[in-house]
């Protein structure tokens, strides 16, 4: 069965029948007509046969990933963000921001490429901006810069506020745990406020191969 998480930039493709690993595509380079057997993800209802639900999705995966019956776990993506908060083994609470979260992840991409930096090698900054909104946010950027800041420091602010926003969302839990293509970003790791584990960017996979269980 061919499994997908349909993100807005990257698509998660796992097939259970020929693949030991998932793969990651870009989403603007799957075919018009591709389809999967099951899909979760902003793309999902027009590419799978059947869908699930991404809060779902990501708390039936954090489930099989997390062996504790208390945890929050944060999903980050290009798009939104969003949470699943589980409680004595049983989900207590879910958030999903899709419009104060917009492009986040994209938006701290974008600035990579544009600007050629590389967040490995990147301090945590002192202090960072009010970013709600990823690119709403950009105007810090552009007025940083024009105040004299390099792009790289104006970049780095931008990134900690992000990661400070998504970490208020999230009800700023002492440990949390992080899906999503931005567990692979240094710099936004390292801007977390707390205990922070991530997971990586097939969480949400995880809890479709749940639905093949007999």
């Amino acid at each position: 069965m061919l499994l997908a998480d349909f993100g807005t930039s990257y698509c998660k493709l796992l097939d259970t029948e020929q693949q030991a690993r998932p793969e990651i595509i870009p989403s603007c380079d799957l075919p018009r007509n591709f389809q999967a057997d099951l899909g979760t993800g902003h793309n999902a209802k027009r590419r799978s046969k059947q869908t699930v639900n991404e809060l779902t999705a990501l708390a039936k995966g954090g489930s099989q990933l997390i062996a504790e019956p208390d945890f929050v776990l944060l999903d980050c993506g290009s798009r939104d963000i969003k949470f699943v908060r589980f409680q004595g083994g049983a989900m207590a609470d879910m958030g999903w921001n899709a419009e104060c979260g917009a492009s986040m992840g994209f938006t701290i991409e974008l600035l990579a490429q544009y600007y050629h930096i590389d967040y490995a090698k990147v301090a945590v900054p002192d202090n960072g901006f009010s970013v709600t909104c990823g690119v709403l946010g950009l105007s810090h950027i552009f007025d940083a810069v024009a105040a004299g800041s390099s792009e790289t420091e104006a970049a780095a602010k931008f990134v900690r506020g992000i990661a400070r926003n998504a970490f208020r969302f999230a009800g700023s839990p002492e440990k949390l745990y992080l899906s999503g293509g931005l567990c692979e970003n240094p710099l936004f790791v390292a801007c977390f406020p707390c205990e922070l584990i991530p997971l990586g960017r097939f969480v949400l996979l995880e809890g479709l191969k749940e639905y093949l269980l007999p």
